[in-house]
């Protein structure tokens, strides 16, 4: 099953439309809430990148994005009109969840570049119909599970490739908070829209929204898709409501036996994001910017040279093991100077739509264990 899911090559993504590296790409903002204004600066950092347009169906939000834009930008409250602007090479897509799909091969099918948001899309469905799309496109299509792009999550991906911690058994991922994950709400009939990730409709709660970045590490790390997945989850802490899971638990079996835990809770913050790849000669230790490598047995707590590279001696923190240092900007913005590298040198995304779709089939999978209390496997169709 996991050779099947990797079995589509870089020609079946198709051909990448290429424009010179230096011209300046322009992009518009589809879904301006925290994330979609959030990236806005970053963008302004980013040589030859403008953003050139931002479109809310909120007004106070579409007003908020427009105030970050170094230079001037046109607003949309419908994105079709957005589409239709001549002037935009690109559009990033950060709007709901059950919206991803349908926007993005709009955006496809108007020749538009799309940096699509985590998660890619919702439901099988949707899933399969972008990746559709996206195959049969000549336009550049990347997703956002920025991680990817972080220059020390790559470093670490190499280093446990290498052997560094030997055989891995097991993952072990949290993403942890303590609060009720609410925006405010201006007016009562403006619920849904702001908190739509509350509500099934919309949304895939935790699992979509934090977890699925995890989820895609683990699949980059083994090369693999996990064979089946349980979990279960629960509305035990928050009684306001809604409808997604407050706290979330899940096991994904991968083969070879690798089993990956992921764990959020929303009532208790302990050691906030996670990420432990566990192996017979040692452990990595991820979270946000920094990584730690703890050897196992008689190498422990020995000082070495973790970057081969760079050939640069370490020492060990006390109750942090050994620091794995590697020079590297925020993911998130360097996520966006890969995607614009991506559309001016004519290249495939390290996180493309391949990448994307199956970290959005584990999330589906993953809502699906737990919403009806089953172990579900992998449809090796799925990707054909």
């Amino acid at each position: 099953m996991a050779t099947a899911a990797m079995g589509t090559s870089t020609t079946a993504i198709g051909k990448v439309f290429r424009q010179s590296p230096n011209d300046t790409l322009r992009i518009g903002i589809i879904g301006t809430g925290d994330r979609g204004s959030g990236l806005i600066p970053s963008i302004n950092q980013i040589g030859n990148f403008e953003v050139a347009a931002c479109c809310d169906v909120l007004p106070f939000r579409l007003e908020k994005a427009l105030g970050k834009v170094d230079g001037k930008a046109h607003g949309y409250k419908d994105y079709r009109k957005l589409l239709e602007n001549p002037e935009l090479d690109a559009v990033l897509v950060s709007t709901p969840l059950n919206t991803h799909s349908k926007i993005a091969m709009d955006a496809l099918d108007a020749g538009k570049h799309v940096y699509c948001e985590k998660t890619m899309a919702k439901g099988f469905d949707g899933i399969r119909q972008l990746l559709d799309r996206a195959k049969k496109s000549d336009r550049t299509f990347q997703t956002g599970h920025q991680y990817h792009s972080s220059r020390l999550y790559t470093h670490v991906v190499d280093l446990i490739k290498s052997g560094k911690v030997g055989k891995i058994a097991a993952f072990e991922c949290q993403w942890n908070r303590n609060g009720d994950w609410r925006r405010p709400v201006p007016r009562p009939e403006l619920e849904r829209l702001i908190n739509w990730r509350m509500y099934r409709e919309f949304s895939g709660g935790l699992l979509a929204e934090l977890c699925s970045h995890q989820i895609d590490f683990v699949n980059w790390v083994t090369g693999a898709v996990p064979e089946k997945v349980m979990g279960m989850g629960g509305i035990d802490y928050w009684k306001d409501g809604r409808e997604t899971y407050d706290n979330i638990h899940l096991i994904y079996s991968y083969p070879n036996g690798v089993k990956a835990k992921f764990t959020c809770l929303t009532s208790n913050a302990m050691d906030d994001y996670k990420i432990k790849i566990m192996g017979d000669k040692g452990t990595i230790i991820l979270d946000y910017l920094k990584a730690w490598f703890y050897p196992e047995g008689r190498d422990k707590k020995e000082i070495g040279t973790v970057d081969g590279v760079a050939g640069a001696t370490v020492k060990w923190e006390q109750g942090k093991g050994i620091p794995i240092e590697v020079d590297h900007a925020d993911p998130s913005k360097q996520a966006l100077m890969d995607f614009k590298e991506s559309v001016g040198n004519g290249t495939r995304p390290i996180s493309d739509v391949l990448s994307g779709a199956k970290a959005a089939i584990c999330v589906q999978m993953g809502l699906d264990a737990m919403y009806q209390d089953q172990i579900v496997m992998w449809d090796k169709n799925m990707l054909l």
